[in-house]
């Protein structure tokens, strides 16, 4: 008889609310990751340190390591590291910087992965992907997704608000790569899992969906799963195709071009309010502004510390960051009047 259904990636548990942190060391002992508490404890440079100490008495054999950046370098060290007493697993604790170099050499070095997430800035939290930086640039690698992730919103709370709004707009972007996916598989003929949009297109429909805040718990829940589901729609699709499209070739065209300018989800949220223009998709285009507005995120080249001669040069080199990804930038394939003229129609629809 054949198999009538597949096997789906996913966390063997997901913590979300106050308080997840405390429950860490029984996390490892019940779900048989390290019965001991025999793990590398990998933490960021603020909140990291903070949560380690609280946790440290309840894992007396843990030891810490302390990512300093977000590098294939650090990802080294950290899978050197792991060698040295045979470790049962890694804890990721920190933002996406720290979680995504515990889970590259996690990965590298055939051990499982916890992430404890401070804050709620992108989607890294629980996805099969590590951005990195490298001697030319950052790349973005293929990595085991954390067999756990605690969520703790009172550290969440607590990180800066900035950060947990970003996470908004990288989830709102999903909307975005899906159509870039679709309009793929209509010029193409590539194929797209149905079951990665539904989850992935899910995740920013409830995030858009509501009208409270970061200031309401509840909706810091629905963000954190959101997070998570847009992980596990890459983890399904094997690729990031479902959550990144030209909202994110132009968020690395703007990391390329203008290094710091503004945090991954600020800088996804405005690509993917750009794109759905060239799209033409004006109800999409007015809720996205509407819920990225709402909530203090940039929505403009002006808001992101960019003029519009930068916009235009962002947009321009944006193709070329993802070679043979299809979306609406190749699509249309527009010469350099015809962003200016796309980027003053954008801005005039803002305004």
């Amino acid at each position: 008889m054949p198999i009538l259904a597949r096997m789906l990636p996913s966390p063997m548990l997901v913590d979300i609310r106050a308080g997840a942190v405390a429950a860490l060391g029984d996390v490892l002992q019940d779900r048989f990751i390290s019965p001991s508490g025999k793990v590398l404890v990998a933490v960021g440079p603020s909140q990291g340190e903070r949560i380690w100490r609280t946790v440290q008495p309840s894992l007396p054999d843990a030891g810490i390591f302390a990512v300093e950046d977000a590098s294939l370098a650090s990802a080294g060290r950290l899978q050197e590291a792991l060698s040295e007493r045979g470790y049962d697993a890694v804890v990721g604790i920190g933002g996406g910087r720290t979680l995504d170099v515990a889970k590259y050499a996690a990965t590298r070095a055939g051990v499982p992965m916890v992430a404890v997430a401070t804050n709620l800035a992108h989607d890294g939290i629980c996805s099969p992907v590590a951005s990195l930086l490298h001697a030319h640039g950052k790349g973005s690698y293929g990595v085991s997704m954390p067999l756990a992730v605690l969520v703790d919103l009172d550290y969440v709370r607590s990180a800066p608000g900035r950060l947990v709004r970003a996470g908004i707009g990288d989830v709102l972007s999903n909307l975005c790569a899906i159509e870039d996916w679709q309009l793929a598989q209509r010029e193409l003929g590539e194929p797209v899992d149905g079951l990665a949009v539904a989850v992935a297109q899910n995740a920013a429909e409830a995030v858009m969906g509501r009208t409270d805040t970061i200031d309401s718990d509840p909706f810091l829940v629905t963000l954190a799963q959101s997070l998570v589901l847009s992980g596990m729609a890459m983890a399904v699709a094997g690729s990031s195709r479902p959550c990144s499209g030209a909202c994110h070739e132009f968020l690395h065209a703007v990391d390329q071009l203008y290094p710091g300018t503004a945090d991954h989800g600020e800088l996804a949220g405005v690509g993917a309010l750009f794109a759905t223009s060239l799209r033409e998709d004006w109800p999409t285009f007015d809720a996205l502004a509407a819920c990225l507005g709402r909530h203090g995120l940039p929505t403009s080249p002006h808001d992101l510390g960019l003029d519009e001669e930068q916009f235009v040069r962002a947009v321009l080199a944006a193709p070329d960051t993802r070679p043979g990804r299809y979306t609406v930038l190749e699509y249309l394939d527009l010469d350099e009047s015809q962003v200016r003229d796309r980027v003053h129609g954008f801005l005039e629809r803002l305004a």
